[in-house]
């Protein structure tokens, strides 16, 4: 049962992948001077290419961890979740207010999917 690091740093990896199942670090928007459906958008973006690039995709994943720097936020955050998620493949999901790491920034998501079969 090896563990497999993808795009590793000093401080994290972006994927980390470990008996079928796939770990994505928090991903946030491309580009923080956006209001918070396109930092979504973007965020989801990210989310998706990552899980392609590990074998997996958003029909797979098993978690998602969203955090919005504000619940004002919740509404515009969910129609675009709403969209990017396929119908009949919603995750386990929570959604919690939380303090960012940058004042910019809106939204950050944590994943952990299944390998594609």
């Amino acid at each position: 049962m090896a563990i497999e690091r993808l795009q590793t740093g000093a401080r994290m990896s972006r994927i980390v992948k470990h008996n079928g199942t796939v770990y994505l670090c928090g991903q946030v928007c491309a580009d923080a001077e956006k209001g918070i459906t396109e930092q979504t958008q973007t965020m989801l973006d990210k989310v998706e290419a990552l899980l392609d690039e590990a074998g997996s995709s958003k029909k797979h994943m098993l978690s998602a961890t969203i955090y919005v720097k504000s619940m004002e936020y919740f509404a515009d955050m969910n129609a675009v979740w709403d969209a990017w998620v396929p119908e009949g493949y919603a995750p386990a999901r929570a959604c919690v207010e939380a303090k960012m790491a940058r004042d910019a920034l809106l939204v950050e998501i944590s994943v952990v999917a299944a390998l594609k079969d």
